[in-house]
Formats: structure tokens, sequence, C-alpha cells
């Protein structure tokens, strides 16, 4: 029975002296010969490869599950061992970059979904394609989601799970003003209608606001919202920030600010928390647009008489589409690692309908293979609850838009996001403020070419 070890590193480029004598797999330079000999003389006579596998899963759900997952996958192989390897988050790519410059990266290593190319281009990921050559595996995910893990037609990571948008709202809170909670609000005006409806209270003395945009969900998703599943960039790289409708987006939510008050939406913000003072659970908001992955929050902070639903985000206009944004994570092999086969099993293993089922069962995150999230609609051990939240999260996933970082403008969210703000503080028009960001970003654009 092999037993699987855990630690946490504590500080960047110290790990590979610690463990270099037990870790094959620590990226010293060796490879192994045909008679299980390393190339620095060093015997292995029972062939066996030890991987290191990188990720910022530190407590709860996840940590207990990938830990359960990576000792059935060592009681199940005779020839590899993988050592699970906690680095917190902020620090592990930081650490990864320094780890892959100097030789001693980890085998298998949780990363940023969205900025895998940049890996790529950078020589800091390895080329999966001729695995993915023997067993094509791309149709197991959701489309966009293979997408960013695709640099010049190959693959250099596969998807691991994401995550997608959606409106929480109160049930008992609907039920109160006398609105259907079956029938949530499908376009922008109904929203504004239904808040207006759940509001109690006036200036900076609310006891409930029905909602604000803002709290959680990003300008950048109801600008995509607004403009048709289209992001800053087309599908082309064209710079799509300047449109009419992602100005009407700006437009609409500095009305919201209005509304409610620059100084009162700020107050409350300083007041939000976790577990109980979360404003949702609180009552203090009736709809909350979240990650659908918040329903973990609630689960473990709500009070078991809390009564909640989920839904797509409102569309801006009927027939405009429920558009919503999605980040999330892949598994990658850094570059010149030792063992890149068995990592790649690895990776498979984590992958497959089973484990993502596994996975997800625990965390509810939402996982890259399709069928997984399917069987978990249906799962006979999960509530009625849970089926809902998988089931909505298959359904969003349709209209779910992932923003891989482009390649000619990797600085680009700080060029508009100093622009949105701008707007909010009163300083530009939504149309000043999105023209400038348009120009700022094609003059990025320009110089990255």
């Amino acid at each position: 029975m092999k037993t699987i070890k855990v630690r946490t590193l504590l500080k960047a480029g110290t790990w590979c002296a610690a463990v270099s004598l037990i870790l094959a797999a620590c990226g010293n330079g060796e490879t192994e010969t045909g008679d299980n000999t390393t190339t620095d003389g060093e015997s292995d006579t029972q062939g066996q490869v030890e991987l290191e596998f990188w990720s910022f899963w530190g407590s709860g759900p996840r940590r207990d599950t990938i830990e359960e997952i990576i000792e059935e996958f060592n009681d199940t192989h005779d020839t590899i061992t993988v050592e699970y390897v906690y680095q917190p988050w902020g620090d592990i790519w930081t650490k990864a970059l320094a780890a892959i410059a100097g030789g001693n990266a980890p085998d298998v290593i949780v990363q940023d979904i969205n900025s895998v190319r940049q890996r790529a281009d950078a020589n800091q990921a390895t080329n999966l394609q001729s695995f993915i050559d023997e067993e094509d595996i791309s149709d197991s995910f959701y489309p966009q989601l293979w997408e960013t893990v695709i640099f010049e037609d190959e693959a250099y990571a596969v998807p691991f799970n994401t995550d997608t948008q959606v409106l929480f709202y109160n049930i008992d809170a609907f039920e109160e003003a006398g609105l259907d909670p079956d029938s949530p609000p499908q376009t922008w005006e109904e929203l504004e209608e239904v808040a207006r409806t759940l509001d109690q209270g006036s200036e900076n003395d609310w006891e409930q606001i029905g909602f604000y945009p803002r709290w959680n969900i990003g300008p950048d998703v109801w600008a995509l919202n607004a403009d048709g599943g289209t992001s800053w960039f087309d599908e082309e790289g064209n710079v799509t920030i300047h449109t009419p409708e992602k100005v009407d987006a700006l437009e609409w939510l500095l009305d919201w600010q209005d509304y409610y008050g620059r100084e009162t939406v700020t107050q409350y913000e300083a007041e939000f928390g976790s577990g109980v003072a979360d404003p949702f659970i609180s009552g203090l908001v009736a709809m909350r647009g979240q990650n659908i992955n918040y329903y973990t929050n609630l689960r473990e902070n709500a009070p078991e008489d809390f009564r909640f639903n989920v839904a797509p985000l409102p569309e801006r206009e009927e027939g405009s589409g429920n558009w919503s944004w999605g980040g999330g994570f892949v598994l990658e092999i850094p570059e010149n690692t030792s063992h890149p086969e068995e990592s790649y099993e690895f990776i498979r293993h984590l992958t497959s309908t089973e484990v993502q089922e596994q996975f997800g069962m625990n965390s509810f995150d939402i996982m890259a293979n399709v069928e997984a999230n399917e069987n978990l609609a249906e799962h006979a051990e999960l509530d009625e609850t849970g089926h809902m939240i998988y089931e909505m999260a298959h359904q969003n996933l349709e209209q779910t838009v992932i923003t891989p970082v482009p390649l000619h403008a990797p600085d680009y969210h700080s060029l508009i996001n100093t622009q949105i703000d701008a707007a909010f503080l009163g300083e530009k028009t939504a149309e000043e403020a999105l023209e400038d960001a348009q120009n700022s970003v094609e003059n990025l654009v320009e110089q990255n070419q």
C-alpha cells in the first residue's frame, strides 16, 4: 500500500535540494537509460518514477479530494508514485516560473486557463500534442475550454475545471415582495424592476438592496453580456472595447451607481464579510451575481432554512443572449521535466470522467469534462439542490465565454480598468472612457506586433 506524502513549501527555489535524494522527478536534469540507470550513475533498480504535483488546494473539500484521488492513483500504478505539493495561492505561479527557469520544475502543475498560450510561447510548457495524437481526447471537454490550450494548432495543457457567472436570488425575499420565485428576471429591464421591488430603505440606510450589478460581477462580464458574447477582443483578435453595446453597458452600470449612490455602495462593500456576514446570507442583498461555485459557501454557512435559487445572468434585451464569463484551470507539464509520459498519464487520470465526477462531487467545481458534469446533474449521491447547481452549470456553459490573454496584448487589463475606474469616479463619461481604452489597447497591440 503506497501512501501519499503532503508538505507545504515555504521558500521558492529551496525545495529541490531538500528532496532531490528521493525524487527522481525533481528536475535535476537526470534521465533514465534503458538499464534503469540514471545519467549520473545512480541506479533505479525498481524502475519507479516519482512525480511532483503542484496545486494551491490547501484545505477543505478540494484538498481532501485531491489527496484521496492521488492515493488511489498510487495504489493502482506500480511504477508511478505521485507526491502532492501544496503551494499557497498567489505564490504558486511565481514559484513555478523560478523553478522552470532553474531547471527544477514540478512534473505536473495546476495553471491558469487564460494564460496557457503565454507559457507555450515562452517555452515554459511541454507540447502535449504527440500524446493527444495517440488518443484524441479533445471532444471530452467543453469546446471553449479546449480552445484555450491550443497554441499554433497544438495542445500544451488539458482543461481541468472552470466556472460560470450566474444570478443567485433569495426565494423568501421574492415571496415577501410578492414576486414569483419561479420567474427570475430575464432582461436587464426586468432586473431593474425586480431590484426596485426588493429594495427596502433609502439613501444610505438600506435594510435590503435588491441588486447591485458590480458586486462580484465585473464590468467586463456585463460588457460581453451586452455585446453578444464578444469581450474586449473578438475571435480574430481585433480590439472591440469601444462598441455601442459596451458603451450602453457601462452607462447602465453607472446608472445603478447613481441610484444607490457611490458613497453608499462603497460603505456597504466595506462591511461585506464571509460566512454569516456574507451580504446574501445576511439578507442585505436579495439577488447577487456570483460564480456558481458560490453554492459551496451557502452550503457551509447559510442557515438550514435559507432558500435560494439560481438563474442565468439576464440578457440585455430579449434575444441578445444570456452571455456569461468563466475562468478556470488547466493541468500542464512544465518544459524540460524528466518524465513527460508518466506525467501525462497522471493528467489523463485527473481528467477522466470518473475522477472528474469524484472531484466535482466534493468541491462543486464545474468540471471541464462534459460527461462528468452531465452525470453530476443526476448523481444519486447529490441532493436536489446539487442536481440543480450542476444542471444550471451545464446549461450556462453553452453561453459562457473564456477570455485567453492575447499574445499581442499581455497587459491590456490594466489599461481598460484605469479608464473604467475613471468613469465610476465621475472623471469621464462611458463613451470617453471606452474610446480612450480602445486607443490605449490598440497602441499596445501595435507595440507588440
